[in-house]
């Protein structure tokens, strides 16, 4: 089986890349935590909006969707689960609050970990739901032609409880011990986690989720303001990509695990980059049309008004609304298509 000791991770050199994005997201995270000091009340909005895109991003990256309105819904806990689809989002919206809420209480264990994925699916009856895989699962493609290829072949069954045991008890031994940077621990331990593939379904859930754990735990909170989920939805390709080339070789722990490293860092900075960018026009107290004029000027090309309200989560949809059909009166703005394939652009 394939061995793990990640205190070969600080004899490795790091290229300029890697330690740039390091040193980044330090930075970001100690200007988030000046801000959050400064206007608390009017971040907490950031916060459903995150969880609302972090729940419908991570499942629909998985196939798993339902409407825009069901899943607002679902996350605010105003509805139940109509169908399979709708049960598999209500557990990760299970996980996601208590990961919130007491990310500091959870423990990175097997047996942890395994709490969780029964709870991803605790809204329907999946008798694997908090067990490792028993059967040999693939990480495959289907092509436009229909033939399907395996990617990836993850750790074989009667392996996994041991390897998922043993990442754990590495990441918990250079991070207690200060052997390893955080930030390069984290996507280590995710790609070996995602490499196992430990569960018959939800592994791409759990690891994203971990993500967010794991992050939190070190501090950088980022996850909780700005959906990172709907980052890597948005740039899902971009991820198989890292992971695949990052996988080549790992069964024989001859990988090279920086592709993945410089993907997961990226997105965390980049999150960093837009809470920084949602802040400023939180903490400026300007009117509405103001408020909505200046949240235009930070978007590049076709807008919707769901991205300005993101944007200004202190101001009612109604005010949002108001101000849109404003700026296209004026001529700052330029409106396409209706109702919900509305857009907007800036015309000068």
């Amino acid at each position: 089986m394939r061995t793990f000791n990640y205190s070969e991770i600080k004899k490795q050199k790091w290229d300029s890349d890697v330690l740039s994005l390091i040193a980044a997201i330090y930075k970001e995270a100690g200007k988030q935590e000046m801000y959050l000091k400064q206007r608390p009340e009017e971040l907490e909005k950031l916060v459903e909006i995150a969880k609302i895109q972090s729940t419908e991003a991570s499942n629909a990256i998985e196939g798993i969707v339902t409407t825009s309105t069901r899943i607002k819904q679902i996350v605010e806990e105003k509805t139940t689960p109509k169908n399979c689809d709708e049960q598999e989002i209500a557990g990760y919206r299970d996980v996601l609050n208590i990961i919130h809420e007491s990310f500091d209480a959870i423990p990175i264990t097997q047996n942890y970990i395994l709490q969780l994925h029964k709870i991803l699916y605790s809204h329907m009856n999946n008798p694997m739901a908090g067990r490792t895989k028993s059967v040999q699962n693939y990480i495959s493609a289907t092509y436009p032609d229909g033939h399907v290829e395996t990617l990836f072949t993850p750790l074989a069954p009667y392996d996994t409880p041991q390897a998922l045991d043993r990442i754990c008890e590495e990441y918990n031994r250079v991070i207690g011990n200060m052997e390893v940077e955080p930030l390069i621990a984290i996507p280590i331990f995710i790609h070996d986690f995602l490499c196992i593939h430990p569960f018959n379904d939800g592994n791409g859930r759990m690891s994203r989720l971990l993500t967010t754990l794991l992050l939190y735990r070190n501090g950088f909170y980022v996850g909780k303001y700005i959906s990172l989920e709907a980052k890597i939805a948005k740039n899902k390709d971009l991820y198989y990509d890292a992971l695949g080339q990052a996988q080549i070789g790992w069964h024989e722990g001859t990988e090279a695990p920086v592709p993945f490293i410089k993907y997961l860092l990226g997105t965390v900075l980049a999150a960093y980059k837009d809470f920084e960018e949602r802040f400023e026009l939180v903490e400026t107290k300007l009117p509405a049309l103001e408020t909505v004029r200046r949240a235009t000027l930070h978007k590049i090309g076709r807008f919707t008004k769901q991205n300005i309200r993101e944007l200004c989560p202190s101001l009612s949809v109604s005010s949002i609304e108001g101000s849109l059909r404003k700026l296209v009166a004026s001529g700052e703005l330029k409106r396409e298509g209706s109702g919900k394939n509305t857009c907007y652009f800036r015309i000068k």
